[in-house]
């Protein structure tokens, strides 16, 4: 999509719609932003607003005729209550626009945008609802294909934090695109050895300075120890692999090591998942996709932190060689794991990402994965989970607030460590039913020693199988690169 900042009359842009945000208001739609409109207009989009039942909720979309205008039609949009117009609620309705504008070619935005903060979430928003993934398809790609083109109405076109905005969301939206099409992306496609081949080619495909990237191969993994990656990759003829991504600015300020899981599908092994649904568990990748694209995003924006990413790459399927319940197995570092559960995989291979660092003693350490399905009983489909050191924990969900994502705080009984005693190793790889998701951040806390570190689980959120929202698109969602990038971010700044 192309960006362009305007202070046209929007009644006068050649572009195929205009959006108007529409808020809730002493209990009647409200019209934003749209000062620029003729009264008679005006108040003729009210009279519509009112008779087609819009009332300005968030992600109500509804188009009218655009008379008065060159746009031969007008889009109201909600951005909730007008007492409580915040960036999200702004990204959220310039995304639900975009998204449901697809098969339209240009576009005018007129929602507020007055401020460098709101026109940051605008533009955000439109860029991020402007998604579509059609690798697969053949007759309808063309019908089907995002706005192009976005004219966004503001007076601060013309001033470099305008301008600088517009950049970073132009960075953030391809982050975030780039790991949804990576979670999108059949399995069949996209296995350990391709996905590293997917990371190398983005990595040189950015361009940008002090990125680099290396791949450990099955060989490799076994000689240096990675008994998780090895153990849950043997049941599968295509190996695991371990991708380290690295950003190394000149005089970082800080070091941020990332950790992503990365099963490329899930079958749950030997200790098999049911049928229905497991279709979704190409989405097993989505925490490597994420770390991946972070780490490219923080590169070309240049921020003076230096981040590495581990992508924890298996696939989880069984066979003969497939590792079985009760076998042991040595992470890299020497703990043992007795293995009672083929499906509790991920904390497997993201010990051995979370050791190997670790070992680099970085300032924090964030690993991010689709870990628990106790995630989604706990927290539901939208909302992601954060555990850890009580100040990472904290700087995850202030990154998460200022980024628009949803990480609730989650604790680390001490309790629960119990569940995880093993008769022959030093751990087992489930303890109790309850607090699973719990349990699975306790055992993960056993490889990172005395390092600052936060575990985000967003088993539900990586991947939505209900309706679009927002900016949100069914499929792959991308959650976790906006929060990443922003603790970055603040750690540039700190």
């Amino acid at each position: 999509m192309t960006v362009t900042l305007t202070s046209a009359d929007p009644a006068r842009l050649a572009v195929d719609a205009v959006v108007v945000g529409v808020a809730q208001k002493d209990g009647a739609p409200s019209l934003l932003g749209a000062a620029w409109l003729p009264k008679d207009l005006r108040t003729s989009l009210t009279r519509d607003a009112v008779a087609l039942g819009v009332t300005g909720a968030t992600d109500e979309v509804r188009r009218v005729p655009g008379i008065g205008t060159k746009a031969p039609v007008v889009v109201l949009v909600g951005v909730g209550s007008a007492d409580a117009l915040t960036p999200e609620a702004l990204r959220r309705a310039a995304g639900a626009a975009t998204r449901e504008l697809t098969g339209t070619a240009s576009v005018a935005l007129t929602l507020p945008a007055e401020d460098d903060e709101h026109l940051a979430a605008v533009v955000e928003g439109a860029l991020l609802g402007a998604y579509a993934f059609h690798r697969y398809r053949a007759s309808d790609a063309a019908s089907k294909a995002p706005v192009a083109d976005v004219q966004v109405v503001t007076s601060l076109g013309r001033s470099s934090a305008a301008k600088a905005a517009v950049a970073r969301a132009e960075v953030v939206a391809a982050a975030v695109h780039a790991t949804r099409d990576l979670v999108n992306t059949a399995p069949n496609d996209l296995y350990p050895e391709a996905f590293a081949d997917a990371a190398k080619a983005a990595v040189k495909e950015a361009g940008a300075k002090g990125l680099k990237v290396s791949v450990l191969d099955e060989k490799a993994l076994a000689s240096g120890g990675y008994g998780g990656l090895v153990g849950v990759g043997q049941g599968s003829a295509r190996g695991p692999r371990l991708v380290r991504v690295a950003y190394a600015p000149s005089r970082p300020k800080a070091t941020v090591a990332l950790v992503g899981k990365g099963i490329t599908f899930d079958s749950g092994g030997i200790s098999i998942k049911p049928a229905a649904g497991m279709e979704a568990m190409k989405s097993d990748m989505a925490g490597a996709a994420a770390v991946l694209h972070t780490v490219i995003a923080a590169a070309r924006l240049g921020l003076p932190v230096a981040v590495t990413g581990w992508l924890c790459l298996a696939e989880n399927m069984p066979s003969g060689t497939a590792q079985r319940p009760s076998d042991v197995i040595t992470i890299r570092g020497g703990k043992t794991v007795e293995v009672l559960n083929t499906d509790a995989e991920g904390r497997l291979v993201m010990a051995d990402g979370l050791v190997a660092a670790v070992e680099e003693k970085p300032d924090v350490v964030l690993d991010i994965a689709t870990l628990t399905g106790a995630q989604l009983v706990a927290l539901g489909h939208r909302v992601s989970a954060v555990m850890g050191t009580d100040d990472v924990r904290g700087e995850v969900v202030a990154a998460a607030d200022a980024a628009g994502e949803q990480f609730w705080p989650m604790p680390l009984p001490a309790d629960l460590k119990a569940g995880l005693r093993s008769k022959v190793a030093d751990l087992a790889n489930i303890g109790d039913r309850f607090g699973g998701m719990l349990t699975a951040g306790i055992f993960l806390q056993e490889f990172v020693g005395a390092t600052p570190w936060a575990h985000l689980d967003i088993a539900g959120p990586a991947f939505n199988e209900k309706a679009a929202h927002g900016y949100t698109p069914v499929g792959g969602t991308g959650v976790g690169v906006r929060t990443l990038l922003a603790l970055v971010e603040g750690r540039a700044t700190a």
